[in-house]
């Protein structure tokens, strides 16, 4: 992915967008050949905030009398206006004052909320134009909803003639154990934002995906949403190297059995410290280890950079930290974070009772 980026950068580093880009193109195709049926137009931006804000205004457009979005409690979509305005974490919200109108919450994984707001916003005239969600949670604590939930909610989309958004940002390009998340449960949305792997690591690179239905509203007009950097020949190069990358490698199915191994090595870790985990979980290369309290997930993180193992906190969801290692690790690098985890987990010192 980095050769392909330097001999770009060689011929060609950034565009002007008054010209056509081959490789833009390229990238488009070949992302129209990977993504869920019916996904066949992309615009390319550099992030998922951006992501999701070109999800939104495609949203809005797609139905000018449909303008209330729905979206789902502990989910995180970015700190831009309309991304933090989805997003569900009131430290991150109230600072800024009132948030994009027309925008409600409902908690995640349960479909029945998820109705009764449709059938009230229809009944009251709102009708929702869109349902924006994580297929799983990150940032609150790496959620992993019921087998019947995302099914679930493209049959009230398709019932109430709302959209389907999925934030597959952190979930998408492998991690799970599948290309996209929501392949793991047969669901096609009718938008879908991606970013962070998106560039392999080696370029800021996202993209928002949608039916040829959804994009059409632009078609006469494309000047209503556009960028400067988005889509530049680096960002192109990176991405179509690490999808390419991704299917030669079978890097998604070496997750799903990474991901077995790991998650089973983590529980293994936990024994005996019940009263300090409160539940190991996963998908993929998608892991999280949720504790008794915030501080104590704090105190792990450090213990376990202090053997050299890297974890990830979550936005959302203090209790819980991430453990989301490459799709290229080796089995010995995947038993050795397991055994640094059950070392933090002895050297964490016993809270001392007051009173």
């Amino acid at each position: 992915m980095i050769e392909a980026v330097v001999n770009q950068m060689r011929r060609q580093p950034l565009h002007s967008q008054d010209l056509l880009d081959p490789l833009r193109a390229m990238l488009a195709k070949t992302l129209a050949m990977i993504a869920p049926p019916g996904l066949e137009y992309a615009f390319f931006c550099n992030s998922g905030t951006e992501a999701v804000e070109g999800a939104l205004k495609l949203a809005r457009i797609f139905d000018p009398k449909k303008q209330t979005i729905v979206a789902a409690t502990k989910g995180f979509h970015g700190k831009s206006y309309g991304s933090l305005s989805a997003s569900a974490k009131a430290e991150f919200r109230r600072p800024f004052g009132p948030m994009l109108p027309n925008i409600e919450h409902v908690p995640f994984n349960n479909l029945d909320a998820l109705r009764r707001m449709l059938a009230t916003c229809k009944a009251v005239g709102e009708d929702v134009g869109a349902v924006i969600l994580e297929p799983i949670q990150g940032e609150g604590g790496v959620n992993i909803p019921s087998d019947a939930y995302l099914p679930g909610v493209r049959a009230l989309c398709d019932e109430f003639g709302a959209l389907l958004i999925l934030d597959e940002v952190q979930t998408g390009m492998g991690r799970t154990g599948a290309m996209f998340a929501c392949d793991h449960w047969g669901v096609a949305p009718d938008i879908m934002c991606l970013a962070k792997a998106f560039g392999g690591g080696v370029m800021p690179s996202g993209a928002v995906v949608g039916t040829r239905a959804v994009f059409s509203r632009i078609f006469t007009n494309p000047f209503l949403h556009t960028t400067t950097f988005g889509g530049n020949p680096l960002a192109c190069a990176a991405t179509i190297a690490t999808i390419n990358v991704l299917i030669e490698e079978r890097l998604p199915q070496r997750a799903a059995v990474m991901g077995e191994r790991m998650l089973a090595g983590l529980r293994r870790a936990v024994r005996g410290h019940e009263d300090v985990v409160v539940d190991v979980r996963g998908k993929g290369l998608l892991m999280a280890l949720e504790f008794a309290d915030d501080q104590t997930g704090f105190e792990i993180g450090k213990l376990m950079l202090d053997r050299g193992v890297l974890v990830s906190g979550t936005l959302v969801n203090a209790r819980v930290i991430r453990i989301e290692p490459p799709l290229t690790i080796e089995e010995t690098q995947a038993d050795y974070v397991c055994e640094a985890l059950a070392q933090s987990l002895r050297a964490l010192q016993p809270k001392v009772q007051v009173g």
